[in-house]
């Protein structure tokens, strides 16, 4: 029987360690945190209340057919759609409807034609019949390691409306380019852009064309949330692997990760060894590089590698609050139990964006926080106990490391500023906060093992992406030199978010490989 150890329990680890041992092979995975899961994890910060440490809505692991093939769903996993999955206020006092998006497109293009007008309403569903379709060979493209011939395959037959050159250059524009060309009101523009922008990257960018276009497949399937928590991902993936042979030893982190007779040994904190001719490594990419320096590989390579991957200056920092109620938006045609199904995207205008995102590229505290509101205890009463609620408050380009500050000083303050957002789009919800646990850059490096307080690992611009993510030479999620060591995680292809990807990919490489050393060593062996 093939064997493996797992570095980490993210979720593509988990997801890489199941598909391994429904493979037959016998897996070990270490995990440095007393919990489960990494950023995809759900704890109770609050009596009574299940709370997520990082992601919330699920997007792309819904459309990966990862669910399916590991039959979570008869270990537990469930799925509410959010719908609508987006809800953009209008700015108070400008006597503004807001703007709901819901899954169904007539329903959508409706709300947009009474808050904007009839002609954004038109130019959205042509956004639409455009971006689906792009975005879903973009999704296809994520299936796999991006190599040439796969990522021919992905996109092979997309409508190149004649012109081919054109329709590259739509892919590798600013995502603002796109809603330039199909929008005039900027607070529709405003909600999309903040909507793309949760992949970490500002839509000024060059190459976040499809960051916004996956707005479209919003139509297709919407995010959804995991019932009882965005951890209810990661229990089902261990309770996959747990009835299919594998383990999971939590508390002792690994501390090296050295080539030893053929094989690879995995040494940790506790001085326990491991070994198995293939380690599969989920944590973030210079956690491995460390790993791999602590058990003398290359070092000349290692320092290449790292001086060539950007981390960045850190994405953001979330306010998670207990709360009597849920906000309620006067601009909202919906009720809040309605709307609290939805992404409510706390911005009417790009600038806003801008200013975030300019001010901690220089360091610096936004002048005005950005924010994205989640009240999913609206739709799934287990997160609360009766009588409270729940919300999430996210709040984009605040820098790991402020200029001249320190994050243990400057906490309740940003935590203030960032409700003070809420309470401009949804005056009175103050009144009703209980208590409040804050996330600060610095703390989710700390808690996550997220290094610069990256949720995303590694920056998800255009320079490391596809091919390039992280670098060129670990794109293939293998580490040249080290074979039997292959890479999983936010760093690696196709970047941050929930999709597992990258994890099944990892493992589907991996038996690949073995089958094929297989083989080969059968091939060579003399009969006796």
């Amino acid at each position: 029987m093939s064997e493996a150890v797992v570095v980490g329990s993210g979720h593509n680890a988990l997801v890489a360690a199941c598909y391994l041992a429904r493979a037959g092979w016998g897996v070990r995975v270490i995990e440095r945190d007393t919990v489960i899961g990494g950023a995809v994890s759900t704890v109770e910060r609050f009596p009574g209340h299940r709370v997520d440490r990082g992601s919330s809505a699920h997007l792309m692991i819904r459309h990966s057919g990862i669910i399916e093939e590991l039959d979570l769903a008869s270990h537990g996993l469930r799925y509410i759609d959010c719908d609508p999955w987006a809800f953009a206020p209008a700015e108070p006092g400008s006597h503004g409807r807001g703007i709901v998006f819901w899954r169904d497109l007539d329903r959508t293009c409706e709300s947009i034609a009474r808050a904007c007008s009839v002609g954004e309403a038109r130019a959205y569903r042509e956004f639409v019949k455009v971006w689906a379709p792009r975005s879903s060979h973009v999704m296809r493209a994520f299936s796999a390691p991006p190599s040439a011939p796969h990522l021919l395959r992905s996109f092979w037959g997309l409508d190149t409306g004649g012109d081919p050159a054109q329709l590259s250059r739509e892919f590798l524009s600013p995502g603002d380019a796109v809603l330039d060309e199909f929008f005039t009101n900027e607070r529709l523009k405003a909600a999309l852009a903040w909507f793309g922008a949760q992949s970490g990257p500002a839509m000024s960018e060059p190459g976040t064309a499809p960051m916004v276009g996956f707005a479209a497949l919003m139509h297709v399937l919407p995010p959804g949330r995991a019932v009882g928590g965005s951890g209810a991902l990661t229990a089902a993936l261990a309770r996959r692997l747990e009835a299919d042979g594998g383990s999971i030893t939590c508390g002792d982190a690994a501390v090296s990760l050295a080539q030893h007779n053929g094989g690879w040994t995995v040494t940790t904190e506790s001085g326990t060894q491991v070994s198995a001719p293939v380690v599969i490594a989920g944590c973030h990419i210079l956690t491995t590089l460390d790993l791999l320096a602590e058990g003398k590989f290359d070092s000349a390579r290692l320092a290449d590698w790292r001086k060539r991957i950007r981390v960045g200056p850190g994405i953001g920092m979330a306010v998670r609050v207990r709360a009597r109620t849920l906000p309620t938006y006067p601009t909202a045609d919906d009720d809040a139990a309605v709307i609290g199904a939805s992404l409510q995207l706390l911005a009417t205008d790009r600038a806003h964006l801008r200013t975030a995102h300019g001010a901690a590229l220089a360091g610096e505290l936004p002048p005005r926080p950005v924010c994205l509101a989640m009240s999913f205890s609206a739709i799934d009463p287990s997160l609360a106990p009766p009588g409270e609620h729940q919300l999430t408050l996210w709040s984009q380009w605040h820098p790991f490391s402020p200029r001249g500050k320190a994050w243990e000083t400057l906490a309740d303050r940003e935590a203030d500023r960032i409700q003070a957002e809420l309470e401009r789009f949804a005056p009175g919800f103050a009144g009703t906060v209980l208590d409040r646990h804050i996330q600060t850059p610095k703390g989710l490096a700390d808690e996550l093992g997220l290094i610069g307080g990256n949720v995303m690992h590694v920056e998800m611009g255009l320079d490391q992406m596809m091919m390039w993510r992280p670098v060129p030479a670990l794109a293939g999620q293998k580490v040249p030199g080290a074979p039997g060591v292959y890479l999983t995680g936010a760093s690696t292809h196709p970047g941050g978010g929930v999709s597992g990807f990258s994890g099944r990919s990892a493992a589907r490489m991996a038996i690949h490989d073995e089958r094929f050393s297989g083989r080969l060593r059968r091939g060579l062996t003399w009969p006796r």
